[in-house]
């Protein structure tokens, strides 16, 4: 019988022989060494014939290995081998294990100062700049980085952790708080964590610090550094109803708790699904809460991607593109279908066409949705791409089909059917079909081949322009030859944040006849005032894009106050690319790299290869 899926790339570990069902951890956080250092019991179930166990790990120092089978205890030869960019592997010799076997492991270990999982920060780079601060970002293969784990999204266990840290810091995981305890050292503190619901290693999540906690509702509540608590609660106050129409479209919610964390300017993303504590970035605190949709797709990631997960990192549009999907219904929903449709268009126009023609190139692998990754680093295919093409291909689905209240069971149908479980492409694909038996001419008419295998970008949807174009016909006053170009602000001070920022894209695509009026665009809208972070990312692409000398400064502070790589990287790469910037943007970035994320270090880097 064929398998179930092809193998995930992005693990060595041996997980069709040998499967964890749990981990238990108990961690000691150490800031003064940048590390983690500690224990892990692994509980595993044998499912074919073996003699060893094989784990993921990343610069871990591995210090002894007990196995259990069966209720007998020994000590147990290891070797760790090199895996290139994914790491190293961890193999344990075992007597011969029998299917059905029930095997423990006790790993002692400890992770590295430059472990790609975690960033230790001190006082003086938080917000408050009172206590040291410690954030994990695991996904996509870092969790190897601080626990020797079968890294892959084909395995979900659940966990416990003990996590001892420095007295007067909070200690926050990715699973239901059971409380703290004094530490028997004295002078820390004991923090329990479980998680019941099986996850896959990715959605490990650590986070330490000086924090303050609001409650939303009974359910949900915002933790923050004191100083951003109060903004923080304001910002994301909708966060419940939010919750409430996702599980209207997707399903109960499972996972007990729906909290947030806002972490410091350093982290990497503008979201991260972590169970039970989405992690957010700071550059949503707006003011105005017009940078809430990423609550709703953190939020959808509960049901696609945390629930239903992709079996490897290769089909990762059937977690974020699913998730783009559900988050824009759920704002049909709040906002109406109109809503829905230009938040799907500029996805497209805007996000998914600059991603394959600018930053790819149009016949580059990691245009594809099912990608082929062989032995890279997942991180290094990570684009907008499974997110819009994937999104737009369900969009065309739904509209082929022509009835989107059923197209909305089959979503929540589909959750259902593989909920708890990792699934491939090939899985969905054929469940589509057995639920639409009756739409099968429809679906034999769409293109697989080209939207699921073919680099480059797919047939654009239909969607309703209604918003969109009074957003280009404003653009249009700006770069169309000859034209009187607005004077009154009012029409754009009116929009909504989207419409602004469709605006500001129209004008980005165009700007081969926007000529010398950036100037006259910044003191007209007021775009050096923007508060909103989307916003003024736009207008300084825009003044970069344009070679506008007075926009050089602005990016170089911004870019080195946010650490969001949405932001970061296509700053550098304007400023790298740009002869007049280079050598300043260049040594900017050398000399910052201490206070950034390893993982954007990592991709700023790569830009300059």
């Amino acid at each position: 019988m064929a398998p179930l899926h092809p193998r995930d790339p992005s693990t060595a570990s041996n997980y069709e022989q040998v499967s964890v069902t749990h981990y238990a951890l108990k961690w000691k956080v150490d800031f003064e060494n940048k590390n983690i250092g500690g224990d892990v019991r692994v509980n595993l179930d044998v499912k074919q014939d073996t003699s060893q166990i094989v784990f993921d790990t990343r610069d871990l120092s591995i210090q002894a290995v007990v196995v259990n089978v069966n209720g007998c205890s020994k000590d147990s030869e290891f070797t760790i081998k090199d895996n290139g960019a994914l790491g190293q592997k961890l193999i344990v010799s075992t007597a011969m294990l029998k299917s059905g076997d029930k095997v423990i492991l006790d790993i002692k270990y400890e992770s590295s100062d430059r472990a790609a999982a975690i960033q230790f920060l001190t006082a003086e780079q938080t917000t408050d700049r009172v206590a040291p601060y410690l954030f994990s970002q695991c996904q996509a293969i870092n969790a190897r980085s601080i626990v020797p784990c079968m890294d892959t999204p084909s395995v979900k266990s659940t966990y416990e952790a003990e996590v001892c840290v420095p007295s007067g810091l909070t200690c926050l995981m990715s699973a239901i708080g059971q409380g703290s305890k004094p530490s028997p050292c004295g002078k820390r503190t004991v923090f329990l964590f479980k998680q019941p619901v099986a996850i896959p290693s990715y959605l490990l999540a650590i986070v330490v610090g000086h924090l303050e906690r609001k409650d939303i509702s009974d359910r949900c509540a915002v933790w923050a550094e004191p100083s951003q608590a109060d903004a923080s609660l304001y910002e994301f106050a909708e966060t419940e109803k939010i919750l409430k129409v996702a599980e209207e479209i997707a399903g109960q919610y499972v996972w007990g708790r729906y909290d947030l964390v806002v972490l410091p300017a350093t982290f990497p993303f503008g979201g991260m699904e972590n169970p039970c504590l989405t992690f957010i970035t700071p550059t949503l605190l707006a003011g105005d809460r017009s940078l809430v949709n990423v609550i709703a797709h953190e939020i959808s990631h509960s049901w696609t991607g945390n629930l239903v997960t992709n079996f490897s990192w290769e089909h990762f549009w059937l977690n974020e593109g699913f998730t783009v999907f559900l988050e824009r219904k759920i704002h049909g929903r709040m906002y109406g279908e109109l809503e829905r449709q230009f938040e799907s268009q500029c996805g497209f126009e805007e996000s998914l066409i600059r991603t394959v023609n600018d930053v790819f190139g149009p016949d580059h692998e990691y245009t594809k949705l099912v990608q082929n990754l062989g032995n890279a680093d997942p991180d290094d295919a990570f684009s907008s791409v499974p997110y819009e093409k994937g999104s737009a291909l369900l969009f065309t689905i739904e509209q082929a089909i022509g009835d989107n209240a059923r197209f909305e069971e089959f979503l929540k149908s589909y959750i259902q059917k593989f909920a708890y479980k990792s699934v491939s492409t090939d899985e969905w694909k054929e469940y589509l079909y057995d639920t639409f038996s009756d739409k099968k001419v429809i679906l034999d008419n769409v293109d697989w081949g080209l939207w699921l295998h073919k680099a480059g970008l797919p047939p654009k949807p239909k969607y309703d322009s209604t918003l969109m174009e009074a957003c280009k016909d404003l653009a249009a006053k700006w770069t169309t030859e000859g034209s009187t170009v607005p004077t009154d602000g009012e029409p754009f001070a009116k929009m909504s944040n989207s419409q602004k920022l469709a605006v500001i894209d129209a004008i980005r695509v165009n700007r081969g006849t926007f000529g010398d009026r950036m100037p006259m665009l910044t003191a007209t809208y007021k775009l050096d005032q923007a508060k909103n972070a989307e916003l003024k990312f736009s207008w300084l692409m825009l003044g970069l894009e344009t070679k506008w000398a007075p926009i050089v400064d602005v990016s170089l502070a911004f870019a080195l106050a946010v650490g969001r790589m949405k932001y970061c990287k296509p700053i550098y790469r304007s400023l790298f690319g740009w002869s007049a910037t280079r050598d300043r943007a260049v040594s900017q970035f050398k000399a910052n790299i201490p206070n950034m994320h390893p993982i954007t270090v990592k991709a700023i880097q790569s830009l300059l290869k």
